[in-house]
């Protein structure tokens, strides 16, 4: 209980926005500046790919030349492929469903098990889907986006396929009885879009419904009702947003005994509403703040405050998390209790629903700390999970929240293997699954540092490094953020930085700088639009200090980053080019001037700010990495990768930048993946192929010479 649900779908911008207003008309357009490299658009246009192709070959043969890039590529891939990963499960009825990809199996299985069977080191699965046969049959890549399936009996699922790994998906009906698509089910072309179920004969589709309904964003602005057997064309409309909302969806809550059906509206990021659909078809606003996350739970409303709320002589400050009975708040009353409020080090990270508890999950200095909240006798009570470990990244969920009190808890950081703990509230939990060792992790160590940032800010960083790592300014240093859309970045095990960074003698660092959620919406919103060369202040704090401290020098400093990352990275080379050695830079966002007017850009105005408002468009160029190229400056080489499928972040910006940057006489490679959507890759084999190019690149450029 994060974000809604919707906000989720949608953010990640991989990953994984503040609060603003729709922005109004601007009174004159900002004039766009002359562009060469336009036609790079043109996604899938001949000329482009042609280009494309020519570019790829250039960059393949030089990386795919250095010593060890095969081994490397053959490495990854027997790591994302190893039998030995953990297969995380979710609870549907008696069943623990699991999706899963290897070698065999590279588009993957859809399949299930019992607990007493998941509990074993081996256990037995029962195969419900092979997306590889249905790939053979239809000669065709889908890439598997999950199955909704109605409740209680879960034996009707709606399906979602991507091809090639888009965000667009295809939605057919499945029948687990059957083991098939159902012949004149509920079916949906390839759209950006969602269906939810409603009962057995109804869904509510949020769709591609022609001419007109979608917002500017790309997504839905039109939910229907439509009833089994009947033309989509002839069914209800729930709700109409407008072109200028940014995604219109309906949903039915079938927790049982609290089943209500919802429309929500997003009008940009973090600003949203939602209403109650009436037995009669009329829609009643929650009325709440815009701003907050809402969440109908059971006989609660619980909402996450993203900017201060008033209510009557109390003001509960933005960051906190308050509870109401839904039915009363619905009713008009305004009688609130606090599950969570922020303090300068703390930030809310999540809140998991049990049978009779609330387990809250809050960011400590980017520490995980954990709480069971229970409802007793009119009040809240608060005890420490029992069990929870006391550093590293630590995630729970309910294992069933309508049958019991059980959760799985998955515990991990930079050098440990993740583990996977399964136990119930009140009881100390078990160890269930672990990954194995990918990599030696013998010598090394995380340290939790703190740079100070232009403005005086305190912005903490990980290291991951040697233990009396010699000081001398030569170890190359890997420098990863993201800054954005208020995503934390907390510690996780990651077998290819291991292998292919650690193991090699390289210092891996995580900056958790401003734009991001590590301490809560203030850390977020400090860098939004105009205060957007904050975040890159932090960062180039963060990498001061690893040269200050003797980590480091700028020779052997790289930095990587993705979608928001990439805009990062991107800034980072043109406005600190003597900062850094090397830069990997992927999926990015680059052209600021025109990225609201390509694929879901428009939906990210809220985070960026409108160029097309010649007063907003004055802050926007100073960090638009697409006009702040020079050609009479040295930039570091870069390495920019991204996927033809990608329809969330066009890739004509990572397109154009190489162009405009190669014709100006600078080191830069390129490499497209013609699959993979947002991911850059659809498959374990197209990943461990991208992330071998950026490692040999980073070690090409970093590494001492031999």
């Amino acid at each position: 209980m994060r974000r809604s649900r919707l906000a989720l779908a949608l953010a990640l911008m991989t990953a994984p926005l503040a609060h603003a207003d729709t922005p109004a008309p601007a009174a004159a357009v900002a004039p766009q500046p002359a562009d060469e490299w336009q036609w790079l658009e043109d996604v899938e246009g001949e000329r482009s790919l042609d280009w494309v192709r020519a570019q790829n070959a250039d960059s393949q043969k030089i990386l795919e030349a250095q010593p060890g890039f095969q081994a490397l590529r053959d490495d990854l891939l027997a790591i994302l492929d190893s039998d030995e990963r953990i297969p995380y499960v979710s609870k549907q009825g008696d069943y623990f469903y699991n999706f899963w990809r290897d070698k065999e199996n590279p588009a993957g299985l859809w399949r299930r098990t019992t607990l007493e069977e998941y509990k074993k080191d081996e256990p037995a699965w029962e195969v419900l889907i092979d997306l590889d046969a249905i790939n053979k049959a239809e000669d065709m890549n889908w890439v598997w986006r999950g199955a909704n399936c109605l409740r209680p009996a879960y034996d009707r699922c709606l399906v979602s396929l991507s091809r090639g790994g888009a965000d667009a998906i295809e939605v057919r009906e499945w029948d687990k009885s059957d083991r098939a698509f159902i012949e004149g089910g509920f079916r949906l072309p390839e759209a950006k879009g969602g269906v939810a179920w409603r009962d057995a004969d109804t869904v509510y589709a949020f769709w591609d419904f022609g001419d007109g309904s979608m917002t500017s964003s790309g997504y839905p602005r039109i939910v229907k009702e439509w009833r089994r057997g009947t033309p989509i064309a002839d069914a209800k409309v729930v709700y109409e947003g407008t072109a200028q909302d940014m995604y219109i969806a309906g949903y039915r809550d079938l927790t049982p005994g609290f089943e209500r059906d919802f429309v929500s509206r997003t009008i940009a990021f973090y600003n949203d509403e939602l209403y109650l659909r009436n037995a009669d078809g009329t829609l009643t606003k929650i009325d709440a703040p815009n701003s907050a996350n809402k969440t109908p739970y059971r006989e609660w409303l619980i909402l996450e405050l993203r900017e201060d709320y008033r209510v009557g002589d109390r003001v509960f400050p933005k960051g906190a998390v308050i509870a109401a009975k839904f039915d009363a708040f619905m009713e008009g009353e305004r009688d609130f209790d606090v599950l969570f409020e922020p303090t300068d080090t703390t930030a809310f990270a999540g809140l998991t629903p049990t049978r009779n508890h609330l387990i809250l999950n809050v960011l400590d200095d980017v520490k995980n700390r954990l709480t069971v909240l229970t409802y007793r006798d009119g009040e809240w009570t608060r005890e420490p999970l029992e069990g929870a470990p006391a550093f590293g990244t630590v995630s729970v969920s309910a294992v069933d929240d309508e049958e019991n009190d059980d959760y799985f808890l998955t515990v991990t950081d930079y050098l440990t293997p993740t583990t996977l703990m399964m136990g119930t509230v009140g009881e100390t939990p078990q160890p269930l699954k672990q990954l194995p060792a990918f990599f030696n992790a013998e010598g090394l160590e995380i340290t939790q540092n703190f740079a100070t940032s232009k403005d005086g800010t305190r912005v903490p960083y990980f290291m991951v490094a040697r233990k009396g790592m010699a000081k001398d300014g030569k170890n190359p240093t890997l420098l990863y953020g993201y800054g954005g859309f208020e995503v934390s970045l907390t510690p996780g095990y990651s077998g290819g930085v291991g292998r292919a960074w650690l193991s090699q003698g390289g210092v891996y660092v995580v900056a958790n700088i401003r734009g991001g959620g590590e301490y809560g919406p203030r850390w977020h919103q400090a860098g939004l639009k105009q205060n957007r060369l904050r975040i890159y202040e932090d960062f180039a704090a963060v990498a001061e200090d690893l040269i200050a401290r003797g980590i480091t020098t700028p020779k052997h400093l790289g930095i990587q980053g993705g979608s928001n990352g990439g805009l990062l990275v991107g800034n980072m080379t043109v406005l600190y080019p003597q900062l850094f050695g090397a830069v990997v830079c992927q999926v990015p966002l680059l052209d600021m001037r025109r990225y609201h007017t390509l694929l879901a850009g428009a939906s990210w105005m809220a985070e960026y700010g409108n160029p097309d408002d010649p007063a907003q468009w004055e802050f926007i160029r100073t960090f638009s990495p697409y006009h702040n190229v020079k050609p009479d400056v040295q930039y570091p080489p870069v390495l920019f990768t991204t996927s033809t499928r990608d329809d969330r972040v066009h890739p004509g910006h990572a397109r154009k930048m190489f162009a405009l940057m190669e014709a100006q006489g600078h080191p830069v490679y390129y490499y497209e993946n013609i699959e993979g959507g947002h991911g850059g890759a659809a498959n374990n084999a197209q990943s461990a192929y991208m992330n071998a190019l950026a490692y040999t690149f980073l070690k090409m450029k970093l590494f001492p010479e031999q």
